[in-house]
């Protein structure tokens, strides 16, 4: 999930708060913070509120739960009178487009990192990696419209952002950092999406990279924003941009598409709401007037007649697609501090689950052998657990059926590749690191507890992780055998099956070199996975 940073000075200015007050209530809005730093605060937010994946959305925020401006945020739109028009050869490849224009910005370092960490975010949650939208913003004084958005081909050449040399747009899918990257959006098309002004300059190569020619600096005050990509929620991105740059003091203006829509659209929508839903899924009542209020403290518009509430929804959230939605944030308005506990009606008597135990008895090995604990997300992508480990893709994985990213895509079927990722993360510290899980996978809509363990030093070696594996099992009192195993995730010859009662319950060894470059590490490492 999004970490976004949020410097106190531009928290201050943008709400009029201050650092202690400001972290001190911040997270009874739902938030978790992960640090607090002598010039900023990183904050973890759920990938179903992207407006809040910057400090303007979440100062816009803040000042409605803290009652300072309650309401909605009313963005006016005003027509640019600039035009776009869009290629029938796209409708295969990248069709859905938004525009929008925004004047009067006065950017400093802080408001330029902001929008970009924006863009990023918004990319991850609401772009699925870039695939399904991506977003482009462009110094609006350096280009001259009208624009086109085309289908080129692969030989045109423009100067990309962060080079000099001008490339072939198939040259910048192999050499360019970000092409490189995302690449694999455009490999299976004969043409590329292309955006191009009057004069035949370069905007942007989406989902890939703009030019730069377009950079944004602090001398930029004019900005043209473009989202492409191949789903409607390209409005859904352009919405919360927009509304960010509005909170920066932007003039919002609107972009003919094709000669007959325009965006951005951030009119409201309008919902109904019963009081009696509200009573039903909170177990309290609220009178109109109290629901009215934690409605405005959320930014929300409402207003009640008869135990009906008509709800203005602002076009930048996103994540209300249902009453509960809203009576979620209802709960957030009136405050969970306010919500007063009550014992069960019955009194019961708890104890351990067997699973529970032995799960600890395993935790207590490992710890005792030198191991720290680490627990990794349980959603995963097929290409992390097959394709970086070398591995056959697996029968009877289960699927996300409306994953939030390309990232969490599946439920793991296997413990071991979401430990070498948490090694991935932390390539930076000292060595050695030793860390395990003790947690569940799921094959065929089963749930199975396993255990597995990886570490990572100069001298990590076949010897080391065959004495941890049979420690483990002697702590357990489990007579086992190994054999040759096949596992293409370890080294030939330095890998081996555990088998118990004559069936294989899990695997050891050297991890093979290819996973390791894959994980982007350098240093040997062992690793173990079994079932509990």
């Amino acid at each position: 999930m999004p970490v976004i940073t949020l410097y106190y000075d531009d928290i201050e200015e943008l709400s009029g708060l201050g650092k202690e007050t400001f972290i001190k209530r911040i997270p009874m809005m739902g938030c978790d913070i992960e640090r607090i730093e002598e010039d900023h605060v990183d904050i973890e937010f759920f990938p179903n509120r992207p407006d809040l994946y910057s400090p303007e959305g979440v100062a816009r925020a803040i000042r409605g739960f803290l009652e300072i401006e309650t309401g909605p945020r009313d963005f006016s739109v005003t027509s640019s009178g600039i035009a776009i028009t869009k290629d029938t050869g796209l409708t295969n490849i990248r069709p859905y487009l938004a525009c929008a224009v925004v004047r009067g910005i006065k950017f400093n370092s802080r408001s330029i990192e902001s929008l970009m960490a924006l863009q990023e975010s918004l990319h991850w949650a609401v772009g699925r990696n870039r695939k399904k939208v991506s977003i482009g913003v462009h110094d609006l004084a350096k280009i001259k419209p009208p624009f086109r958005y085309i289908a080129q081909d692969p030989d045109f050449r423009f100067v990309p952002l962060d080079f000099t040399e001008p490339m072939t747009m198939k040259e910048i899918l192999t050499r360019h950092p970000k092409g490189i990257k995302f690449a694999y959006i455009l490999e299976k098309f004969e043409k590329y999406p292309l955006i191009l002004d009057s004069d035949d300059n370069v905007l942007s190569f989406p989902p890939i990279i703009n030019c730069e020619l377009t950079r944004v600096t602090e001398e930029t005050t004019d900005l043209f924003i473009e989202v492409t990509g191949i789903d409607p929620a390209v409005s859904v991105a352009l919405n919360i941009v927009a509304a960010s740059l509005g909170e920066r003091g932007g003039m919002i203006e609107s972009v003919i598409i094709d000669g007959k829509t325009q965006t951005p659209r951030l009119t409201p929508a309008i919902m109904k709401l019963k009081n009696s839903e509200v009573t039903e899924h909170l177990g309290f009542s609220l009178t109109d007037d109290e629901i009215v209020k934690c409605l405005q403290k959320m930014r929300y518009g409402a207003k009640a007649s008869k135990n009906n509430i008509e709800v203005s929804v602002p076009a930048y959230r996103s994540d209300i697609l249902h009453n509960c939605d809203l009576i979620e944030d209802i709960a957030i308005g009136f405050g969970f501090d306010k919500i007063k506990p009550e014992l069960p009606g019955t009194l019961t008597t708890g104890k351990a689950h067997p699973i529970s135990k032995l799960k600890d008895s395993i935790r207590e090995i490992m710890v005792g052998l030198g191991y720290f604990e680490a627990m990794p997300f349980t959603l995963t992508s097929e290409r992390v657990q097959f394709d970086i480990m070398r591995r056959k893709k697996a029968e009877g994985i289960t699927h996300i059926l409306y994953p939030i990213s390309e990232d969490h895509t599946i439920v793991r079927p296997t413990i071991l590749p979401n430990l070498l990722e948490i090694l991935s993360i932390n390539k930076h510290r000292e060595l050695p690191q030793k860390i395990f899980e003790v947690g569940e996978v799921v094959l065929d809509c089963m749930t199975h507890q396993r255990t597995g363990a990886v570490a990572i030093h100069p001298q990590a070696n076949f010897t080391e992780i065959q004495a941890v594996v049979d420690a483990v099992m002697r702590e357990r009192s489990m007579e086992y055998e190994v054999a040759e195993s096949s596992d293409p995730a370890f080294i030939e010859g330095r890998r081996a099956d555990i088998i118990r009662n004559g069936v294989k319950i899990g695997v050891f060894g050297e991890i093979h070199p290819e996973v390791i470059s894959n994980f982007g590490l350098e240093h040997p490492i062992i690793g173990f996975e079994m079932d509990l």
